[in-house]
This record gives C-alpha cells, structure tokens and sequence, in this order.
C-alpha cells in the first residue's frame, strides 16, 4: 500500500470538537509533529476532513 507523511501545521485552538478528535485519530499531537501513514479509505477520509490543519506528502 502507498504511504504518506502528514505533518500538523496549524493549531487546533478554537476547531470543533470533531476536528480535534480526527487529528488525534491521525496521530499527531503537536504543531510541527509528522506521522508515516499506510493509505487506506479510512486514513484517506480523515485527511480529507482536516486537509487544511496538515501538509501531505506522497512517500
């Protein structure tokens, strides 16, 4: 499967609860802070939600 990296780049203070929720599913935890993923339909669903929070690379 194809991976990506997705990093957080801008904060959550002040998002809806749902969106906190969502990157935090992702695994990030801080500004700054990149995962390694595998693509699957659920991953590809919850980055589409939050795109604008992340910056996303294709490994």
């Amino acid at each position: 499967m194809p991976k990506v990296r997705i990093t957080q780049v801008k904060s959550l203070i002040g998002r809806p609860q749902k969106q906190k929720d969502t990157v935090r599913a992702l695994g990030l935890k801080r500004i700054n802070h990149s995962k390694e993923l595998e693509v699957s339909p659920m991953v590809k669903g919850m980055i589409n939600k939050v795109s604008h929070l992340l910056i996303i690379e294709e490994l």
